[in-house]
């Protein structure tokens, strides 16, 4: 016993004393840098030095089960005709259009269905109907609509028993009723996210770094039937080690001119978790662990490395940042840096005057077991992707559930059993600072500009757990919020709809929301679920799941004066036979998943039909069903 009590002593000293220079040692190594590699087989070797690390370090190769999920995408066009009044994607930033699955440019509307893009004459109402059929092989992830071209997205292929693919295809649109593929570039590997700066659409597409008979499949790019692989030379890498990499390929594709050559670059990262996309840059983040380099040697000082992990840090994530720089057909490798923590989504990030702004969030949410170590920051970084100011420790023991970034200003929601507002002053990016908070019950999920002194939160309305510290959620909470005295923002206005398990698209994906402030409208579709009070005579258990009721779009007036009113509720479902429930699951072709404007009509749109609705008073006018 005392031999064993003398090896612990020594082990102790040896983690002590070998923690700083451990952290200096991180510090120097793994800053974060771009290289490019002089030939193929010094690409091969970083690839089998990864893996081998995997079987190490992990236990096995994860064999890449799952990519991070689409983020979303929108549209901005502008037709020669004249056209009515019409709303457009609710995107991030202003002039980076995001593909989705409905787009229209004021006359017709493009709709995804069962992976067919149908082309529908929609304006005027009276006169709706289809004018053609694109029928593609594989999942239509997104579209963009540029005058009268018409790029979409497909993928192919599983990715696990056979190659995945992802084409780009360019049609011209000329005449609405006989579309002519114009391009069809392919690219090995999964779709991921897209933007439309002008004429040129971004594509960014990932594929694994892995050894197939002692190869690495480097990724191709195909156009007109030819197929050119990626040269080694051509791929940046970064020199922090990971569990497994990543060839991630930004395309820019000029949609206009059909005799201009795709260009690309291509990049082995590991797993990227989001993208943030300003006029003038692509902004890709991948997490990072701080263990990374010393486990990767397999040997019993990565595992006293380890050991000493769990010593000075309770989690010791990080993300790392890399900037690529587009104009046109330029794309430039130009940047990258570091940040503590894991970022929540593209709206934790943004870029205004020179400086990059990003939220996140370090330690976890312990909820029953354990103390919580969760803490949340905000950075800001110079276009070198140096850190040049910072705010941290917000909110001990809480998760960033939303942010928004508008001009100088921050606006972050945390939350564990109450919902914290934060409003950060940014205008000096050497020193943000908290100018006021707003506790109130419940989170918004997403945070929408009302206009320069007021914000619009959506998520959820919560009650606090008599036991345990966390809360309840309940029906989807909308609410607005004042923040014209920065010290002491307030909550003006708010809406409930529904009780437990009523659910939005809107909490997951912001192009689900139709927002229009100069004719008060806000339209978002709504699932929602209600309780029988009848059946709870001694009160409702507020962990109760209410039974789904109604599909649709909930349509309201927004405005200062009168806050939130509902004007009432478009829905597609016709009859029960359309209404597919099962316990806590839901699933209809029939449910609304977008909505629009053109002129005076309001246009909603599931898989199986368009619906035309006055915007006066919400009478139909018309529908076109997609048969």
């Amino acid at each position: 016993m005392k031999k064993v009590g003398l090896v612990l002593i020594l082990l102790v000293a040896v983690v002590a004393a070998a923690t700083p220079f451990y952290l200096k040692w991180l510090e120097v190594t793994e800053r974060p840098q771009l290289k490019s590699f002089a030939s193929y087989e010094e690409l091969k070797s970083f690839v089998r030095a990864s893996l081998q690390t995997t079987y190490e370090g992990r236990g096995g190769w994860l064999d890449f089960f799952g990519t991070p999920r689409p983020m979303a995408l929108n549209e901005a066009a502008v037709p020669t005709r004249a056209v009515p009044s019409y709303s457009t994607t609710n995107v991030q930033v202003e002039g980076v259009d995001e593909a989705d699955v409905v787009k229209t440019d004021g006359e017709y509307i493009y709709v995804v269905s069962d992976n067919i893009v149908f082309i529908v004459k929609a304006y005027p109402p009276e006169g709706a109907k289809i004018l053609s059929r694109i029928k593609l092989n594989g999942t239509v992830m997104g579209i963009f609509v540029n005058q009268d071209k018409l790029a979409v997205f497909e993928g192919g292929g599983s990715g696990f028993y056979e190659p995945s693919q992802t084409y780009i295809k360019v049609y011209d649109m000329s005449d609405r009723g006989s579309r002519v593929l114009k391009r069809n570039l392919s690219l090995d590997g999964w779709y991921f996210n897209s933007r439309m700066i002008g004429d040129y659409v971004y594509g960014m597409i990932n594929s694994p770094a892995t050894l197939v008979e002692d190869e690495v499949p480097l990724p191709k790019i195909g156009l007109g039937g030819r197929a050119q692989e990626i040269h080694a030379s051509e791929v940046h890498y970064s020199d922090i080690p990971d569990y497994f990499y990543m060839f991630t390929t930004i395309v820019a594709v000029n949609i206009q001119n059909d005799g201009e050559e795709p260009t690309h670059k291509t990049l082995l990262l590991g797993a990227t978790s989001s993208m943030y996309v300003s006029l003038d840059n692509i902004y890709i983040t991948v997490p990072k662990w701080m263990t990374s380099k010393l486990e990767a040697t397999g040997t019993v000082v990565g595992k006293i490395a380890r050991g000493i992990s769990s010593i000075i840090s309770t989690n010791g994530e990080s993300t790392v940042i890399y900037r690529v720089h587009v104009k046109a057909d330029r794309i430039t490798c130009d940047a990258s840096g570091e940040v503590p923590g894991i970022v929540l989504n593209q709206f934790s990030m943004d870029e205004h005057n020179g400086y990059f702004r990003v939220a996140t969030t370090t330690g976890q949410v312990a909820r029953s077991l354990g103390e919580a170590t969760s803490r949340n920051h905000v950075y800001v970084l110079d276009m070198n992707l140096n850190v040049v100011g910072k705010l941290e420790d917000l909110a001990p023991g809480e998760t960033i559930y939303s942010a928004r970034f508008l001009g100088d200003r921050c606006y972050l929601v945390t939350f564990r059993k109450v919902d914290p507002l934060f409003v950060i002053d940014l205008k000096n990016p050497d020193n943000p600072e908290v100018l006021g908070k707003l506790k109130i019950t419940g989170y918004s999920d997403y945070l929408h500009p009302y206009d320069e002194n007021h914000i619009i939160g959506i998520g959820k309305e919560t009650v606090a757990a008599e036991e345990g510290d966390f809360a309840w959620y309940q029906g989807v909470k909308m609410s607005l919020f004042d923040v014209s005295d920065v010290e002491k923002p307030k909550e003006i206005a708010k809406y409930e709809i529904g009780d437990r398990g009523t659910d939005s698209p809107v909490l997951r994906d912001h192009k689900a929301l139709l927002f229009d402030g100069s004719k008060k409208l806000l339209v978002m579709p709504v699932l929602v679920a209600e309780i029988d009070k009848d059946k709870y005579p001694n009160g409702v258990p507020p962990n109760t799941h209410g039974e789904y009721v109604w599909q649709g779009a909930y349509v309201f007036n927004i405005s200062l004066d009168e806050g939130l009113v509902l004007k009432g509720g478009i829905t597609h479902l016709e009859n029960s036979t359309d209404m597919v429930k099962s316990g806590y699951y839901f699933s209809s072709p029939y449910s609304v998943k977008r909505s629009l404007y053109i002129g005076d009509v309001l246009y909603t749109v599931s898989d199986k039909k368009i619906q035309m609705n006055s915007l006066e008073n919400l009478h139909q006018i018309n529908e076109v069903k997609f048969l």
